[in-house]
């Protein structure tokens, strides 16, 4: 499928006048050690355009708090959803991730004819003539960067509270991302209950066997 025009509103715009109603569905939080990986899907109005919706990634936070606001309150549906630490060690990041997707697009309540689904897979549980997978479709269609946005200021909102519950971890500065600071504070606390063991258990590993080689050493 080829990007007919250059803004994100132009591209829905041609897809739609071929399939029908179309949803967006992205993800936030596929990297990170902490906290669970946050979905949304969300129909726009085409005849009310949301001006400065983009990719959540090229957005300060100050813009993508406004865009979320002026989304949920204009979008013609709207809907988020997350899966736990817990699930994401069960059934793996990418599943976790789209079965969100899933459960995001199952709780709008509403009938859409085709998804637009960011990534290059496509969903399970959704026949294939009802989805298209688009690379970088956050920076490509209106719908599937206004995901985004639910689900990243929707998952900053998660982490915040967390670092009021699990101050150690320096949620608020990184939002449980791997940074330098968190793996430290990792290595030296261990994890929270709110850590993904799958993604913590190898730093830790790692950790452990540079501090016995040094004691060895000595």
């Amino acid at each position: 499928m080829t990007k007919i025009k250059s803004d994100l509103y132009g591209y829905d715009a041609a897809i739609a006048s071929v399939h029908g109603i179309i949803a967006g569905t992205d993800e936030a939080g596929r990297g990170p050690l902490a906290g669970p990986v946050v979905a949304a899907a969300v129909i726009l109005d085409p005849h009310d355009i949301i001006d400065g919706i983009n990719d959540s990634k090229k957005l300060s936070a100050v813009k993508r708090e406004r865009l979320y606001d002026e989304i949920v309150s204009r979008a013609k549906a709207w809907a988020v959803a997350e899966a736990s630490p817990q699930e994401i060690d069960k059934v793996n990041i990418l599943n976790a991730s789209l079965g969100a997707m899933k459960t995001s697009l199952d709780k709008m309540g509403v009938n859409w004819d085709l998804v637009l689904v960011d990534g290059n897979r496509n969903i399970k549980g959704i026949p294939d003539n009802r989805q298209v997978a688009v690379v970088k479709g956050d920076a490509t269609s209106a719908c599937i960067a206004a995901a985004s946005i639910l689900a990243k200021v929707h998952r900053d909102r998660i982490m915040m509270k967390l670092h009021e519950q699990y101050p150690l971890y320096g949620f608020d500065s990184h939002m449980g991302y791997p940074t330098e600071q968190h793996r430290r504070m990792l290595v030296m606390h261990g994890m929270s209950p709110v850590h993904r063991h799958s993604f913590c258990e190898g730093i830790l590993s790692r950790a452990g066997m540079d501090l016995f080689d040094q004691q060895r050493l000595q």
